[in-house]
């Protein structure tokens, strides 16, 4: 039999050659740990459906926070449970708020980490949606002010970077104007520009405590059968002045990671929800899967795709095999 003069096994046969042509690359600067923090003092509250994470009050998360520096992640992102709800999520706002509170302590406490905040009213509001509800309808424009108000008051706490995730139209622009207006015109806005109504965030609305207390959140979301759509919504969360762009859930929609990559030449990312480090932590418990290989793989798959940085609740996990490996080549066989 004729061989071709090119046979890709020649730069397989070992690890050095392995390293050699490696296309993709993943570092712990690639991950962001999301974090949910809670009132109280020394409460260390698991989360059942997610192994390994936890509500923390303020005092422990500080702890928390440097653990994740040192491992060399460069940010986190926090989510908040407030002592009490109410119909307009009004703690989301407040100057005192369970978020501005942890803000201040961690940038009192902890130097060089990105501190980035969840701009939603889900976690703040007695009916569980991200946005003003009236007779059973999630109003759009009602609900601008209050995450505009929201993104000050995190702002003004000292928080690097802003995520609105509530997928009201028009929102990155609101938050661009007030934070504009008053002299925050260099802090970045992170838009969660194609963010789906999925199945996969089940884990997360159990620790953040938001699921909605009727109906679903599909009228806002976006489906997960449009691709096209996706492209649409990041156009204009660009042109409104979205510094970075994101894609929520990451491994079910590569597809939409890599088009949006293809199409816009701005940062991107993507966060691996709570539904899927759940899957890959049953499976590897019951000892069908190596858990931290596909954990490996399944970020390398979403570099791959496109995104720049991942949001990942496998961040320490990651970060602790990377800093032993250097890199990750994947498997032997």
């Amino acid at each position: 039999m004729k061989f071709p003069q090119y046979r890709p096994r020649r730069l397989r046969k070992d690890e050095i050659f392995r390293s050699l042509v490696q296309e993709t690359h993943l570092r712990p600067d690639d991950l962001i740990l999301p974090f949910f923090v809670r009132p109280g003092k020394g409460m260390r509250q698991p989360i059942s459906s997610m192994p390994g994470h936890f509500q923390f009050s303020i005092d422990l998360l500080v702890k928390e926070v440097k653990e994740a520096k040192s491992l060399g992640i460069p940010g986190i992102i926090l989510f908040g449970i407030p002592e009490k709800k109410d119909e307009l999520g009004s703690e989301a706002y407040a100057e005192d708020g369970i978020i501005q509170k942890a803000i201040r302590r961690i940038k009192e406490k902890v130097d060089g980490i990105l501190v980035i905040t969840d701009v939603c009213l889900c976690e703040y509001t007695s009916h569980g949606h991200c946005g003003v509800v009236e007779g059973g309808r999630i109003l759009n424009d009602e609900t601008l002010d209050l995450l505009a108000r929201q993104a000050l008051s995190h702002a003004r706490a000292g928080a690097d970077m802003v995520a609105p995730s509530d997928m009201m139209d028009g929102r990155v622009g609101t938050i661009r104007k007030i934070l504009d207006e008053n002299q925050f015109e260099d802090l970045p806005i992170l838009a969660y520009s194609a963010k789906y109504a999925s199945s996969f965030y089940g884990p997360f609305r159990v620790a953040a405590e938001s699921k909605p207390q009727f109906g679903d959140r599909k009228s806002y979301q976006m489906d997960p059968a449009n691709g096209e759509e996706a492209l649409r919504e990041v156009r204009l969360d660009i042109e409104e002045g979205a510094d970075i762009i994101m894609i929520k859930p990451a491994l079910p929609y590569l597809d939409i990671i890599y088009r949006v990559k293809q199409t816009f030449n701005i940062p991107m990312a993507a966060y691996q929800v709570s539904g899927e480090f759940a899957l890959i932590k049953a499976a590897s418990q019951l000892g069908w899967v190596d858990g931290e290989q596909v954990m490996m793989e399944s970020l390398l798959s979403i570099k791959r795709a496109g995104a720049d940085f991942i949001l990942t609740y496998f961040a320490k996990e990651a970060a602790r095999k990377l800093d032993r490996g250097k890199s990750f080549l994947g498997p032997e066989r």
